[in-house]
């Protein structure tokens, strides 16, 4: 049984990868600041660190073959502790001779982000984000000429578990109970989304194929590309009443901008709701083999049913 330690446990994306990597048999170790995280299986095994603590990481991830790093601070904190972060994992990968898994976004392309990429695209950075996820991705990569391996897996905006955070649930679906779907950009732009039971998979699978790929290695999920309209469409239908369409006030980030570091932050991403853009899948489904896409239908109802038992949960 093979040992994999998932950074960022309490995030959407770290806690649905240790669910599907226990159920596909490794020995899970969730950690987080209190070894605290919510809806995890029976036999996982919790752990308290500080991961800009270094000491602590490696403390923390001791026996393990994987390191799934979905580590991931506020916007606001990005400057000051992404780079930090992604050095502490390394150290802590070297430490313990492990595997890095690495969850990539499409921030780093840019505004200029073109309507389809694969792992030929160019990274073009321009804005503060997307310079330091191209800047923590290159930290990886000179560390596997060291012996660090590090496979990065991008994919786009995420969808599935219900919590709040991801645009999915704090904007989109927010006011569906008021027969609302709010949609933050152009309504005819196709954007990308990931499933998130889907893209823990796809991890799971690369996991599996890890001794014969090369020390940085770097894939695409394809996932869902959608635009507001098919959403909206998909969306009606599942729900079965008519739904009005509401577009997210860009104005008042701009305006909130001015003073608060998070909005600042989010109005400087706001460009790929406007932008067309999709991954190509196919390197990656050459490697691991054809993985399994939750239709949408079928994906968007367990989100809607995720998000309902979060937000029950929560109350």
């Amino acid at each position: 049984m093979q040992t994999i330690s998932i950074l960022g446990g309490k995030g959407r994306l770290g806690n649905t990868a240790a669910r599907a990597f226990h159920h596909a048999g490794y020995k899970v170790i969730v950690i987080s600041r209190d070894a605290n995280a919510p809806r995890l299986p029976e036999g996982v095994e919790q752990r308290a660190a500080d991961a800009m603590q270094a000491a602590e990481l490696i403390k923390a991830t001791e026996g393990s073959d994987f390191i799934f790093n979905s580590l991931n601070p506020p916007y606001s904190q990005w400057r000051g502790k992404a780079m930090q972060l992604a050095r502490n994992v390394v150290v802590a990968a070297r430490q313990h001779g492990a595997v890095h898994l690495f969850p990539g976004n499409v921030y780093n392309y840019g505004t200029r982000i073109p309507p389809v990429c694969d792992e030929h695209t160019p990274f073009q950075a321009d804005t503060s984000m997307g310079k330091i996820r191209v800047e923590m991705e290159q930290h990886f990569e000179e560390a596997s000429r060291q012996g660090i391996k590090t496979i990065v897996l991008r994919a786009g905006d995420f969808f599935g578990d219900g919590s709040s955070g991801a645009w999915f649930d704090f904007a989109i679906l927010s006011k569906l109970h008021k027969n609302r779907l709010v949609y933050p950009g152009a309504w005819d732009a196709v954007h990308s989304w990931a499933y998130l039971p889907d893209l823990a998979q796809a991890f799971v699978s690369l996991a599996g194929q890890a001794d014969k790929l090369d020390g940085y290695e770097s894939f695409l999920f394809e996932g869902h590309h959608l635009t507001g309209n098919t959403l909206y469409a998909a969306l009606t239908e599942i729900v079965g009443r008519p739904l009005k369409k509401q577009t997210v006030p860009w104005w008042l980030y701009r305006v909130a901008s001015l003073f608060s570091p998070m909005a600042r932050a989010v109005t400087e991403m706001s460009y790929l709701w406007f932008r067309p853009h999709q991954l190509d899948g196919r390197r990656l489904n050459a490697v691991v083999g054809e993985l399994h896409t939750t239709p949408l239908q079928e994906a968007l109802k367990q989100s809607l049913v995720a998000t309902s038992a979060f937000h029950d949960h929560a109350r």
